[in-house]
């Protein structure tokens, strides 16, 4: 199944040791439900770092892009719980991008998940766009890969929300977003440095993570807790 939807909310960040079971617990049992009872929210997944370090990444499949305009969710980053209030500062090194999904290819998610974050100049936007569209498709039936998807940040023209504040203001952004899942972890370590290199894509430089999923959850799996 290729992405849900035709929209994502993609975020990284680090959360220390010392604070991470809490956070595990309330992003898994109260902000993961919070946010996938919004109409629009599809799928969320958190995945860790493989290495073991501080790293998360997170993703919300959305139906459409005016999902993350919607009065149900501006309302809900303006009225954090008291829990969130106490985690969002322990959001450290935060990326948080709101994409519309360009291409995708096979399974959103699998046991690992490679992302690529790049910015194509306006030079070379055509010629990335052009071979991530020859390469993505060929992903899924790859040994060791289930899928391979484009994301293109499109940030919305809002007032700065109460999360977001809370956070320490604005958010820094991703521009264009590389996913591939798969089974097989080294398989993408190994497409890293080889497909995926900046040089094979055409730009200047390139920012990889390596995860693992952690979570996933869809409206309906809420709804049955």
């Amino acid at each position: 199944m290729p992405q849900l939807g035709t929209a994502a909310l993609a975020m990284w960040w680090d959360i220390a040791p010392a604070i991470r079971a809490e956070f595990e617990d309330w992003h898994s049992h109260e902000h993961f439900p919070e946010r996938l009872g919004i109409p629009g929210f599809l799928r969320g997944s958190r995945w860790a770092s493989v290495s073991g370090g501080e790293r998360f990444f997170v993703m919300y499949e959305l139906e459409s892009y005016d999902t993350l305009t919607s009065p149900a969710y501006v309302a809900r980053l303006n009225a954090p719980s008291p829990w969130s209030a106490k985690l969002f500062p322990h959001h450290r090194n935060m990326v948080r991008s709101q994409c519309r999904v360009l291409i995708s290819h096979g399974s959103a998610l699998a046991g690992f998940m490679l992302t690529v974050r790049i910015s194509p100049t306006g030079e070379q936007s055509a010629a990335t766009l052009h071979t991530l569209e020859r390469l993505l498709p060929r992903l899924p039936m790859t040994p060791g890969l289930t899928g391979g998807h484009l994301l293109k940040t499109e940030t919305p023209e809002l007032p700065p929300t109460a999360e977001q504040k809370i956070r320490g203001g604005k958010d820094v952004t991703a521009d264009w977003i590389v996913l591939v899942s798969g089974y097989d972890a080294a398989t993408l370590e190994s497409l890293s440095q080889r497909d995926l290199t900046a040089a094979n894509l055409g730009v200047d430089a390139a920012e990889y993570d390596l995860v693992r999923l952690a979570f996933a959850a869809t409206p309906r799996d809420i709804s049955t807790q």
